[in-house]
Parts: structure tokens; sequence; C-alpha cells
């Protein structure tokens, strides 16, 4: 018969994969969605919608408000995962393709690693930097192959909003020690309803009916999934199946990505993009299992997965 405890860590990689699968789909809905919404009202929108359902969820279930303590840092990760984030990673996508996306959101994990040993003060192996720096110069080969021997605007937005992330993120973990990551990511979302509601107002189209379908479907996955409902799969896999364990199903990430936007985007998926992608999933996993030289705690193993949209990306 299988063992209780075996059958909560199966369940706990299942729910990870479910988180990697929601999250895989950041990028091509978002390429969908900016198709005819502007990166600001974007923004904004997916925001307001989600901060809403965090608020009434939140409201439905009594959850008491977090201490002052934490408010600064609910903070810094409110700036980064609900306003800078999204906002870089759709201006992106305007000029370059959700797959090549996927590779340069690939380091992510390192850039919330990289600011995880930063606030943690740990001394990460000789061994983590290398594949750190080689998982960077990876992604920047990759860049530059893409466009011609020069960084594209695109590339630049996305990388800035890979930094952006890793910080968002890895305070993001490092909260999860304090509170479940679920409450943690709808706080924030909460937190951001007094800049998201007059956003919304400021930047909602005049005629609605301009849109078609398949962008408002990419704000409505960007804003319900993306941004919220994939970090309770996420964390949910995390607690069960443990940290370490299912923090490795996010090397996936990259790959769902060109599944997703080949099939929603009609994206080419050439053997350079899944070269360099595995390049950089290796990186990735080698980062990952040499980055302490000490037992972590909690919260330092949190920040090591962050509650991370891994590779996509929230």
């Amino acid at each position: 018969m299988t063992s209780p405890t075996f059958s909560r860590a199966r369940l706990g990689l299942l729910l990870g994969f479910v988180g990697v699968l929601i999250f895989g789909g950041t990028l091509p809905a978002t390429r969908l969605a900016v198709s005819a919404i502007d990166p600001i009202a974007l923004t904004s929108q997916r925001t307001l919608i989600a901060g809403i359902c965090s608020l009434i969820l939140l409201v439905v279930l009594r959850r008491p408000l977090p201490p002052r303590a934490l408010w600064p840092q609910l903070v810094i990760i409110m700036i980064c995962v609900a306003i800078l984030f999204p906002f870089l990673m759709s201006v992106g996508v305007q000029s370059v393709d959700a797959s090549h996306g996927g590779v340069v959101f690939g380091i992510m994990p390192i850039a919330t690693a990289l600011v995880a040993v930063m606030i943690t003060h740990e001394r990460p192996r000789p061994l983590f930097w290398i594949a750190s720096f080689a998982g960077a110069a990876l992604v920047i080969t990759f860049a530059l192959r893409q466009g011609g021997g020069e960084l594209s605007v695109g590339d630049l937005f996305l990388l800035a909003a890979v930094v952006v992330s890793g910080i968002g993120y890895a305070f993001s973990g490092r909260l999860t020690a304090q509170m479940p990551g679920w409450e943690v990511i709808s706080w924030v979302l909460v937190i951001a309803l007094p800049l998201s509601i007059p956003a919304t107002a400021l930047t909602m189209p005049a005629d609605l009916t301009s849109i078609p379908l398949k962008p408002w479907l990419g704000l409505l996955y960007v804003a319900l999934f993306s941004q919220w409902i994939g970090f309770f799969a996420w964390n949910a896999g995390m607690a069960m199946g443990g940290i370490a364990r299912v923090s490795q199903v996010q090397l996936l990430q990259p790959f769902v990505v060109f599944a997703l936007a080949a099939v929603f985007n009609d994206e080419t998926i050439t053997p350079q993009i899944v070269l360099f992608a595995a390049g950089v999933v290796a990186t990735v996993a080698i980062s990952t299992r040499t980055r302490g030289s000490k037992a972590p705690d909690r919260s330092e193993l949190a920040s090591v997965s962050g509650v991370t949209p891994p590779a996509t990306p929230t």
C-alpha cells in the first residue's frame, strides 16, 4: 500500500507541475493581450482584477491584517511583482516572441537565488557563481544571436523584468516563513489596489468593443491565473512535496512556454531556441543545487524557490 507520506509528496509534485503549467502560460497570454491592450493598461487591469479577487477571499476567510513589521516587505514585493514585472514584461513581448522570452526568463530562478544570497548573507560555493554567470552569459548570447549582434529593446525590458522579479520573489519567499504563500500574494495585490484602481480608470479604452476576444482572454488569464491562482498551486505543492524537490519542476517551464507559444501564438520553435533553453536550464539546475554552504532555515529555503513563477513567469 502507498504510504500517506509518499502520496502527499506525489500530490505536492503534481501541484507544483500545475503551477508551472499555469506560469508557463504567462508569456503567451501576455503576447496575445498586448496585441490590442497598452502595457500600462494591461498592468493596471491585471493587478486590479487579481486584487479584487484577493480582497474578497481575504474578507471571506476573515484573515487578519499582516503585522506592521511585514508591511515594508509587502510594499517591496508589490512594487516588483504587481507593477514593475508585468509592465516590463508586457513592453518586452511587444517586440519579441513569447518563446524568445521563455529563454530569457529561464534565468529567473538564478536571479531570485542571487537576491536571496544577498539578503540572507550566505556564502555560496564557487560552482554556484560559475553556473549563475554561465546562465546569464547564455541568455545574453542567445539574445545577441536573435538580434543580429545587438540586444533589442524587448530584450532589455525582459532582462529588467528578470531583475525586479528576482527581488520580489526572494522577499516573497522570506515572508512564506511567516504566512501562507497564497496570503502573501493576496495581501500584495490588495495593497496595490489604491494604485491599480485609478490607473485602470485612466487607461481604460473608450471603446471596449474595439478589442478582439483573444486579447481579453489573455488579460483574464494573466490576471486570474498568472498573477494569483498559480501561486496557490505552486506554494501548496512546495509545502506538501518539499521545497527542494518541487522547485526542480520549474526547470520544465521554458519548454511549457514553447509548447503554448507554438499553439496559441503560432510561433516557430527552432532547434536553436530549444538548445539555448536546455543550456540555461542546466545552469539553473547546477546553481540551485550548489547554492548554500550551510543549512538554510525555512525562510531561506523558501527564497531559493521563491514563489517563482518560476520562469514565468507571473
